[in-house]
């Protein structure tokens, strides 16, 4: 095979990721580059003109908004800050919210909360479709001048004397033995001055990037949730236009963390979810099936019988807070949005956060262009305009809420009741942290202590098809499209472990805990034992497996640009 060639585009600014972070700071540096220009044509500021063409937008979605999910209760904070006059534009606002409630479900029954708890209070904030904001804010970006580049996916950081110089884009064509097809297009190497980091939870290039450059040093480990969710039509008159309902306790255990929502889009449109922490003690326990066994609650069922479930999705949350956000900036680079974990878990609210950040990365990105450096020192401003805005005083008051939870969920509320009281501390100024996964324990573990399968375990579940359903048509139901002749784009660094090892140990918890039916234990043709079969086809990007693997062997990286599931309205 002949070595690569390989076309480089220079520009200014590169970056990576289309969804509310990314877009934010597109916008907002596109905005302070028309200004200048402005103030330069009119005498009023030296320095040569700048172009807002030269800020490339990097997303692997086929076009913009497709992979963006979320609830979503959006708080308008931020975007009132970036376009004042959002509504004369049109953003895609479904309802604001006339409504909120909260309930606590036992198995059979539920008893509502007299009063909601401040952080559940959501008068002003709106009720919308993530995908369907992103797809619009998309439009305004475009509109301004920025350079988009839909269906492209990053593969690999580029460093130049161990600085960041840019990434390099996957290369389109290959097959899943690695040979070129007759197709075959080499991925570009987009080299930046400045390359900002906006990919999501778990990012695949931010992985690469904190782990390269020890950004974690001192911060507690990042942890996570996982959102399952569907988009139910239901008949007039259940629920008002832009009702928000939030819900505790069953399917999940009292030593789980999570809860389930209802966002009301319309009178007739439901966004229905369960979020569970991914730092849960059963293998056996199974995000999806928890939530199709969620609907089942007697309130639920009168909620949605007779509608129809016409979309899914699933999405990774980094709920860590504060003390989990790494090192943000760097010699020619930052980090924005939830790829840093900037998302207050106690509000369950993460867009307004990751739109200031990405706007306040925009106005360093905007002063290093002007003095043309690009160094550590200089970029070292995006961690004080951060740390000295409503970002950090938002977060610094739940600075230790999910830690709270690691106990189970009645303690975690009474530690949330004390951290509310004392603005945030609670009982330690720090609590204690570990990595989800290391909370997974070993099935003979679970034996010894006589433990049954947790609700969305153990194989119990049998889905009726109408108000519950398997994962294989919820992954249908999510529009996911792949290039089935490809690599896969999930890396296993040992078959071995997952064949033998994790049989014993776990049980193979990536048959439950991935939403998408990606991984599965099949028989050998040759012989007793199973061995593990990659379905990537079916992936819905939420990168669960990636972050609950208990061996931390599972590395998720983009698949071929273009490639995934597709949220429209969600």
């Amino acid at each position: 095979m002949s070595p690569l060639e390989r076309e480089t585009l220079e520009t200014d600014v590169l970056i990576v990721g289309a969804g509310p972070a990314g877009l934010a700071c597109a916008l907002r540096l596109a905005q302070l580059i028309k200004a200048h220009n402005e103030a330069v044509e009119q005498g009023r500021a030296a320095g040569a003109s700048l172009s807002a063409e030269n800020v490339y937008l990097l997303e692997k979605a086929a076009e913009i908004g497709a992979h963006c999910l979320s609830g979503a209760v959006f708080d308008p904070r931020a975007l009132a800050e970036l376009l004042p006059d959002f509504q004369e534009r049109g953003v895609p606002l479904e309802s604001a919210v006339t409504r909120d409630s909260v309930f606590y479900f036992t198995r059979g029954g539920q008893w509502k909360l007299p009063i909601n708890p401040p952080f559940f209070r959501n008068h002003g904030n709106y009720v919308i479709s993530l995908s369907r904001f992103a797809k619009w804010l998309g439009s305004q970006v475009e509109r301004a001048g920025v350079s988009l580049f839909p269906g492209f996916a990053g593969a690999e950081v580029l460093y130049e004397d161990g600085r960041v110089a840019g990434v390099r884009t996957d290369d389109k064509g290959i097959d899943r033995d690695g040979n070129r097809k007759s197709n075959f297009q080499p991925g570009l190497n987009l080299r930046a001055k400045v390359t900002v980091f906006a990919e999501g939870p778990r990012g695949s290039l931010t992985k690469q990037l904190i782990a390269r450059l020890n950004l974690e040093r001192g911060c507690n480990p990042q942890v996570y949730s996982v959102g399952v969710k569907e988009l139910w039509e239901i008949p007039a008159g259940r629920v008002l236009r832009g009702e928000v309902v939030h819900t505790a306790g069953w399917p999940l255990s009292a030593r789980q963390f999570g809860g389930g929502f209802i966002y009301a889009l319309s009178e007739m449109l439901l966004s229905v979810g369960l979020v569970a922490g991914l730092d849960y003690e059963d293998p056996r326990f199974d995000p999806h099936n928890a939530f199709q066994q969620f609907k089942t609650h007697p309130w639920m069922r009168r909620l949605l019988e007779g509608g129809q479930m016409v979309r899914y999705g699933a999405k990774t949350i980094p709920e860590g807070g504060f003390f989990s956000i790494p090192r943000t900036s760097m010699d020619r680079a930052l980090i924005v949005g939830d790829a840093a974990g900037f998302l207050n878990s106690q509000r369950l609210k993460g867009i307004h956060l990751a739109m200031k950040t990405g706007m306040l990365a925009a106005e360093t990105v905007f002063e290093a262009l002007l003095k043309n450096n690009f160094s550590a020192g200089t970029l070292k401003s995006y961690e004080d305009r951060w740390q000295g805005s409503w970002v950090r005083d938002e977060l610094w008051k739940v600075r230790n809420f999910h830690q709270g939870f690691e106990g189970g969920f009645w303690s975690g509320v009474l530690h949330g009741a004390l951290q509310f009281v004392t603005g945030g501390r609670g009982l330690h100024a720090r609590y204690p942290a570990r990595a989800g996964h290391e909370r997974m324990r070993p099935l003979p573990e679970i034996a010894a202590v006589g433990g049954t399968a947790p609700p969305g375990g153990g194989g119990e579940f049998k889905p009726d098809g109408k108000l519950t359903f398997d994962k294989l048509t919820d992954v249908y139901h999510s529009g996911t499209h792949h290039e089935e002749d490809q690599p896969s784009h999930l890396k296993i660094a040992d078959f071995d472990i997952c064949n033998n090892r994790c049989v014993r140990e776990y049980g193979n918890p990536c048959q439950s805990f991935c939403p998408a039916a990606v991984y599965e234990m099949e028989d050998n043709a040759d012989g007793p034992g199973k061995h593990l079969k990659l379905n990537p086809s079916n992936c819905v990007h939420c990168k669960t497996c990636d972050i609950a693997d208990p061996y931390q062997i599972i590395d998720w990286v983009c698949p071929e640009g273009g490639g995934g599931p597709h949220y429209d309205g969600m």
